[in-house]
This record gives structure tokens, C-alpha cells and sequence, in this order.
């Protein structure tokens, strides 16, 4: 029944006027009795739809849903997402989505879930899942390039993260290099990727990517608060979650479309770097050979941070921590 309902949901969302009973039956070759159903859970997942005699059935408004069919209802990609799971709560959408890649789920399978009660962060750091506010998402992927290259996935998924925030709230998202987005200087998504592969073979690579849409100030603690915020917060508006995963598997799938043709950055480098909040900022990397400032000046096609020392010098930073004076506590 699922895909009825995201087609059912789609037309009427689509549609400026009333859609009759009888046009649902003959578009998707279902019985009334089948159309009312679906009509009826609709309204009872919080859709507003008006229903009138000889006109039909009319999307009034629609609810901060983030469910299977509300997402495919809206998707518009090729390949990411196409395959689609969803679940209210789940441990981590990263160890579901590399479960999937194992068994054999398709390039671009996605998992979405409401919560997550495992989540981590980078480093092993736990992340926070509440219920009813945020995004939890991760893809699956199956390219065929070297395991070297998969490192860059993360600035790709960065930069459309970045992209799509920017189209759905208009609010201006910045880049900390590699891949935190942040607004207003405080910190609303995180990503985290995942490999499996051998020395020359990719079996699959997972991103995750966590969201905080329309959490409200109590879900962060005082100390978090100084460094996190969600985008209604910061624009004041409520926002469709499930409008924000259609948005970011859009603009993934068409920056990692780019990347794949020449295994690199190099057409999206300029695109990052009007996003990275580094750019020209002065940094503290924490390097384990010892920390050192200077100037960030943007990446280099395969994504490295390239850091101008005192001295001159320019140093290409692979990875690490890397801290922005003016953000997260750097004063």
C-alpha cells in the first residue's frame, strides 16, 4: 500500500484544485474503497484534507511528517533514495544503512529514521536523537572508485547538506571544515562516514547525517546550547523535515555525479569554499605532533584544508581536528 499512499499524497499535494475520488481510482487502478483508506490514514497521520460531494479530496495543510510515504512522495532524484527505508525509532541509521549495503541493497538505499537511540559522532562521541524535531539519515553507496578517494564523500555530502538548508530556510549555512554545517555560528548537522573495503575495492561506503530541524532550545543543554541551535531556532519557522531529505538526496545526487566523473573536488572546490567558514579565518589545528595557527585558505581538490603558517609556509591538512577562531568556544 505504501507507494499508493506516497502517489496518492504526491497528486494531492501537487494539485491547486480538487481531485476527484474517481481520478485517484483510474490514475492508480485502485477500488474507492481503497482510495478512502488511504484518504482516512492520511488524516489520521495529520494531514488536513478536505472532502466534498461531487469535487472531491483537497490537501488543506500538511503536517511535520516524516514518514515512508511522505518522503517518496516528494522524492525527485534518480538513484538516491530510491530505495527507501524508514523507521519511527531505530539504534543508528548508519549501522541499519551498512546492515542493507551487506545484504545486498542498491547504490543510493537510504535510511531515515524519527530517532535513533545509538547515535554517535565522530571519535566515538554519542550524539543526541530526540524524537519529533530532527533529521537521521545515512546512504548507501557502492562506487567503483579507489578506497582512497572515499575520504572526499564527506566534503560532497558537506557541501549539499550546506546547499539544501541554504534552498529550503534561506538561512546562510557555512562549512567547518570538513563536515560540520553551521548557522549563525553554532553548529546544526553533523556527518559521519563509514567504509568497508579492502585495499583496492570498495564493498560500500555510508553516510550519515544528522539534522537538527525544528528542535526547540530545551532539547540542548546549557553547555551545548553555546555551540548547537536547529534551523527553526535560528529562522524562527517551522520546517518540513521530510521537504529537507528530498533536498539534501537532490543536491547529493547531483554533487556526487559531478565528483564521480573526475574522482575529485575539483568542479565542486569552488562551490565548498563559498560555504567553508574557514575560509581566511584564523585556525588552531591539533595536530599529534603538536598544535600549530594560521590561516585557512581553502581546500585543495582532494579536499584537504590548506593551512598558511606563520612563516609562509602552506600545510595541507588530511584530517583532525581543526578549530576556528570565533566558533565552538575558540576565542
Amino acid at each position: 500500500m505504501g507507494t499508493d499512499k506516497a502517489d496518492i499524497l504526491s497528486l494531492l499535494r501537487n494539485s491547486r484544485d480538487y481531485v476527484s475520488g474517481q481520478q485517484l481510482c483510474d490514475q492508480f487502478g485502485v477500488s474507492r474503497t481503497a482510495v478512502w483508506k488511504v484518504i482516512n490514514q492520511l488524516k489520521e497521520e495529520g494531514y488536513q484534507i478536505e472532502s466534498v460531494t461531487r469535487k472531491g479530496y483537497r490537501l488543506l495543510d500538511c503536517p511535520d511528517v516524516l514518514s515512508e510515504s511522505e518522503i517518496i512522495s516528494r522524492l525527485t532524484t534518480g538513484w538516491a533514495g530510491q530505495k527507501l527505508y524508514y523507521f519511527d525509532e531505530t539504534g543508528s541509521t548508519n549501522i541499519d544503512a551498512k546492515r542493507l549495503a551487506e545484504e545486498g541493497a542498491p547504490h543510493g538505499t537510504t535510511v531515515i529514521a524519527d530517532r535513533q537511540n545509538q547515535g554517535r559522532g565522530r571519535r566515538g562521541r554519542t550524539w543526541q536523537s530526540p524524537a519529533g524535531s530532527a533529521i537521521y539519515m545515512s546512504i548507501a553507496l557502492k562506487p567503483d572508485f579507489a578506497p582512497d578517494k572515499a575520504s572526499m564523500l564527506t566534503l560532497v555530502m558537506a557541501l549539499s547538506v550546506a546547499e539544501a538548508i541554504t534552498d529550503m530556510t534561506g538561512l546562510a549555512a557555512s562549512i567547518k571544515w570538513p563536515n560540520d554545517i553551521v548557522v549563525n555560528q553554532k553548529k546544526v548537522c553533523g556527518i559521519l562516514t563509514e567504509m568497508s573495503a579492502e585495499l583496492d575495492y570498495i564493498h560500500h561506503v555510508v553516510i550519515g547525517v544528522g539534522i537538527n530541524v525544528n528542535n526547540p532550545i530545551e532539547d540542548f543543554s546549557e553547555e551545548v546550547q553555546k555551540m548547537a541551535t536547529s534551523l527553526k531556532l535560528e529562522s524562527g519557522v517551522s520546517v518540513s523535515r521530510a521537504a529537507m531529505v528530498e533536498r539534501v538526496l537532490f543536491y547529493f545526487e547531483k554533487n556526487y555525479d559531478t565528483f564521480v566523473i573526475k574522482e575529485d573536488l575539483s568542479d565542486l572546490q569552488e562551490k565548498y569554499q563559498k560555504h567553508l567558514v574557514n575560509l581566511n579565518a584564523e585556525v588552531k589545528v591539533l595536530d599529534p605532533k603538536g598544535e600549530y595557527t594560521g590561516i585557512a585558505r581553502g581546500i585543495n581538490p582532494t579536499g584537504e584544508l590548506l593551512v598558511e603558517k606563520e612563516n609562509g609556509e602552506i600545510v595541507s591538512v588530511y584530517a583532525g581536528e581543526v578549530s576556528v577562531r570565533g566558533l565552538y568556544g575558540y576565542v
